[in-house]
């Protein structure tokens, strides 16, 4: 029996997760990107853009779709799909498992001011004027806005359009990044504070250490409150909940 399952995805777990899956017989499975970044990573199995609609579209696809299992595999700070997840598999009874990494905390040598949200962030760099490394989200870079005075330099997958600040240098890289790497660019730019999200993981871990090699500020916003879900926080974890909830065949004597 062909088991069907959705990754919610946008995460390096998501597309390592999806490569496992794919190499294991029984399971039909697809992938689903919001679609704001331009350069879709192959992912092994199919993938489909865009939204869903809300929790009633995102229920309506898996009854559709006859999923058996819904993995959210989003960014930690994706709430608003982790929200629409949950409620959608309670309204349909369908499965849900929760992948999220473990938050970064604060090490020897560290110096972190943590913010509850960007507003906040912002906040907390104060009026004197800083030479700014922001490591967040497109969507969230608008907040700072609301503080001209610094430099910022600003780091994307796909181009910022739009910026309406006028001291910011942007450059478009995608991770894992390496900490010396982190280190040069740091120095190149005369960073001062790093502002950036507690996303966890390795591939963006290296900014941390830089800035901490480097005995610099950092802003660290706090991860949003998710709502409750059964959860695994590796994708060896995941695959092992998967192979418990759905044996091979060859586990289960066929």
């Amino acid at each position: 029996m062909t088991r069907r399952i959705l990754i919610l995805g946008g995460t390096t777990e998501a597309r390592l997760l999806a490569g496992r899956l794919a190499a294991r017989g029984g399971l039909d499975v697809t992938v689903s990107l919001a679609g704001r970044t331009a350069r879709i990573i192959d992912h092994g199995v199919p993938v489909r853009v865009g939204g869903f609609g809300g929790i009633e579209g995102l229920a309506a696809y898996l009854d559709e779709a006859e999923i058996d299992l819904m993995i959210d595999a989003t960014h930690p700070f994706a709430d608003q799909i982790s929200r629409s997840a949950v409620a959608a598999s309670v309204a349909t009874g369908r499965r849900l498992l929760a992948l999220r990494r473990p938050p970064w905390a604060p090490m020897a040598g560290d110096h972190w001011t943590e913010a509850a949200d960007e507003s906040a962030a912002v906040a907390a760099l104060g009026e004197t004027p800083r030479r700014v490394f922001l490591a967040l989200g497109r969507q969230e870079l608008r907040r700072f806005a609301a503080a001209p005075q610094h430099f910022y330099l600003v780091r994307s997958i796909d181009p910022i359009e739009d910026w309406p600040l006028p001291d910011a240098v942007f450059i478009e890289q995608r991770g894992p990044f390496r900490e010396e790497d982190e280190v040069r660019l740091m120095r190149e730019h005369r960073i001062d504070t790093l502002v950036a999200r507690n996303s966890g993981g390795d591939a963006g871990y290296a900014k941390i250490v830089a800035a901490r090699a480097l005995g610099l500020p950092a802003v660290i916003i706090r991860r949003p409150v998710l709502p409750g879900a059964e959860t695994v926080d590796t994708v060896d974890a995941a695959v092992a909940w998967i192979d418990h909830a759905f044996p091979p065949a060859s586990e289960r004597g066929v």
